[in-house]
């Protein structure tokens, strides 16, 4: 591994243990005011071998910087993952969407977005907030103390993204499988479930083809059907499009169904605690005294799904005046961007009337989340929702949170519901 200077002077950032303890906020402070491009190490943890280091982006500035040149940090090199992924995978993954540079990434997301029209998404509000009203009242009915991840955010995020692909209501579970599989990798929980190693072997990569074969051959499946009984949904449109080739349209399907189910799915419990948290702020959006679409943005900010994203520099260069070189890993951390005191003043202070608010919870520049406003849109419901039908909402217990320095993912949540 090469050395660095200033790697025995910065805080470690990189294990995925810190963070079921809670997102470093102490850590990130200190490398935004004196390390803001900071080298660190990729030790060999939870079974995952040693990597070659990598350098993390912490101030908000240079955060947005990164995301919106393409030309100088690339998705497509090394793909978007910290830890580089096996080179014999390493084209299979480049096929995604979420892991090409422009022009190819516009393509492909042009294409995608034929897929949600303004009527699809009028319909989607009105059976979200179905969905709400029916999981809240049944976690209402049913205890006094209640695990909201498993009595509600779970199964919102994943029967709403169900509906919106068109997936039948008896394959439903698979997607809740696929998306612990690939986003809970790190953690022994979700893991130890999902493990499909050797004995003894290295894990395997959750995005390599052989992980994958089930969830593409299931998309496979589904076109098909959608293609002989098409339906007003997202895989009918795919599975119709004459210029997606079918690769194409299992990579989006499975962009879909990981991204699209767990952004909502860590957002949502994350939003929640902070709300049991500070009584004066839900009962500001209990009340209707705050407007919802600022609120979300403000929990967005707070608590963003992803933690963090890598580019790789096509060329040396600078940034924060640190030198770069050509072929290095630079990871953004977004819980650190959206806490930079230099954009925000109080940066722990939960304002839900805050405005403007530049987060990247979403991203920035060409790769900004395609259901940024699907998911803007499933939050807003849900917690509109959970104001008026919780009156009062509290922590009954610490959150659990996932072993992850990818997903800011919260695995139970027990609140008081009386």
């Amino acid at each position: 591994m090469t050395t660095r200077p200033g790697i025995h002077e910065t805080p470690d950032v990189f294990d995925p243990r810190l963070y079921a303890r809670g997102v470093p906020h102490d850590r990130y402070r200190v490398l935004r005011d004196h390390h803001p491009v900071s080298w660190q190490a990729e030790p060999a943890v939870l079974g995952w071998p040693e990597g070659p280091g990598f350098w993390a982006v912490t101030r908000h500035a240079d955060v947005v910087r990164v995301l919106k040149d393409p030309s100088a940090y690339s998705s497509h090199l090394g793909a978007t993952q910290i830890r580089d992924p096996d080179p014999a995978d390493l084209p299979f993954i480049r096929a995604m969407m979420l892991n090409q540079d422009p022009p190819a990434h516009g393509r492909l997301r042009r294409l995608v977005s034929r897929a949600f029209t303004p009527i699809r998404v009028e319909t989607f509000e009105r059976a979200a907030r179905a969905r709400a009203v029916s999981l809240l009242t049944q976690a209402v009915a049913a205890h006094d103390v209640v695990d909201l991840v498993t009595a509600v955010t779970d199964d919102y995020a994943l029967l709403n993204l169900a509906d919106l692909l068109g997936v039948p209501e008896s394959d439903r579970t698979l997607m809740l499988d696929w998306t612990r599989r690939v986003i809970g990798y790190q953690d022994p929980d979700d893991a130890a479930e999902a493990d499909e190693s050797p004995s003894g072997g290295p894990p395997v990569n959750p995005r390599s083809p052989a992980a994958l074969a089930d969830m593409f051959a299931y998309a496979d499946e589904l076109a098909a059907h959608k293609r002989a009984h098409p339906a007003d949904d997202v895989m009918t449109t795919l599975a119709t499009d004459p210029e997606l080739t079918a690769p194409e349209r299992q990579m989006f399907f499975f962009l879909l169904t990981i991204a699209g189910n767990d952004t909502v799915r860590s957002a949502a419990p994350g939003a929640l605690a902070l709300l049991a948290a500070d009584p004066a702020a839900y009962r500001q959006l209990r009340t209707g005294a705050v407007d919802p679409t600022t609120a979300t943005d403000e929990l967005l900010r707070r608590h963003p799904p992803v933690l963090s994203f890598r580019r790789t520099a096509t060329e040396d260069t600078r940034l924060a005046g640190t030198r770069i070189a050509r072929g290095d890993k630079v990871v953004v951390l977004h819980a650190s961007a959206n806490h930079d005191e230099r954009v925000w003043p109080d940066p722990f202070t939960l304002d839900l009337t805050r405005t403007p608010n530049p987060h990247v919870s979403f991203g920035d520049g060409p790769h900004v989340c395609l259901g940024a406003h699907f998911a803007r849109l499933q939050l807003r419901v849900l917690y509109e929702e959970t104001g008026r039908i919780l009156p009062e909402l509290s922590l009954a217990g610490a959150p659990r949170r996932l072993v992850s320095n990818f997903i800011n993912g919260i695995k139970e949540l027990p609140v008081h519901v009386g």
